[in-house]
């Protein structure tokens, strides 16, 4: 594969993470590990090292375009700063632990297949989650932020996710968290568990030989600029359509990407030999 058409598929990847990071909350993972997997087993590299290249390099993605989305949702006053920083901070922790054990332990097949079954459940708990008449404003307890969000930090390292898609429906359905607020909150998590993820990547891809040019660890600068130069604008775009969307659809359009994510990650897609 030229190089040319290298930065061209991630340019428009990039794109497509962008504004799914600033409309619903997620670092846009589901749409850069495929590509960016794609895109360096094309190249020669085997499925371990390439999936973790993505995982590591996407996160490092999802930093710039979450602190993007989270300033253009705080100008709607939709982010409430103290819990997403709680839960970012253990979320960080969680990340670094999560991104190690996957580095030096997991093959991806078993991350991946786990994976889709818990988003398929949060997709399917949410799909019969109905918003309660009278609203009540969140609670504000940063002892559980803080339980929530290490968990969280720790599925978002093993994974390579920013952590939104898990942190959203939690937010909204446990916390009683506005949609909108939701998805602002999660962004400014999902700053601190992306690049503490990344960073775990990063260290623990060091001592591996033989990978792509531009590589740091297991963290490629070059898939990261390609990704992140057309990501950040359209957060942008992505945070204030979410604000001209109706509530209900907003939550069926977070749906509609859970049920992708766990039909991707699951293989399912692939086994039906359909290329989404």
């Amino acid at each position: 594969m030229e190089l040319i058409t290298v930065i061209f598929i991630l340019a428009l990847a990039g794109i497509g993470v962008g504004f799914a990071e600033g409309l619903l909350g997620v670092g846009g993972c589901f749409i850069m590990v495929p590509v960016t997997f794609f895109v360096f087993s094309t190249m020669g590299f085997s499925p371990d090292i390439a999936i973790k290249l993505a995982f590591g390099s996407n996160l490092l993605v999802v930093f710039p375009t979450a602190i993007s989305g989270a300033l253009a949702h705080t100008k709607k006053e939709a982010v409430w700063w103290k819990a997403g920083m709680v839960l970012g901070i253990c979320g960080a922790i969680g990340a670094l632990i999560g991104a190690t054990i996957t580095s030096r332990f997991l093959s991806e097949g078993i991350l991946k297949l786990a994976f889709g079954l818990v988003i398929g459940l949060g997709a399917i708990r949410m799909l019969a989650w109905k918003p309660p008449k009278d609203e009540e404003d969140p609670k504000d307890n940063p002892l559980t932020w803080a339980c929530l969000g290490f968990p969280i930090g720790i599925i978002s390292g093993m994974i390579g996710i920013g952590g939104g898609i898990i942190a959203v429906p939690v937010l909204a359905m446990a916390l009683k968290f506005e949609m909108r607020r939701a998805i602002g909150t999660s962004l400014v998590m999902m700053a601190f568990t992306s690049i503490a993820g990344s960073m775990g990547y990063l260290t623990n891809g060091l001592s591996v030989p033989n990978l792509p040019p531009f590589s740091i660890g297991y963290v490629n600068l070059l898939v990261w600029a390609c990704l992140a130069m057309t990501s950040i604008p359209v957060a942008l775009i992505g945070a204030r359509t979410a604000h001209k969307l109706p509530v209900t659809q907003l939550r069926y359009i977070f749906i509609a990407v859970m049920f992708y994510v766990t039909l991707k990650m699951m293989g399912v897609f692939e086994w039906l030999g359909l290329p989404i």
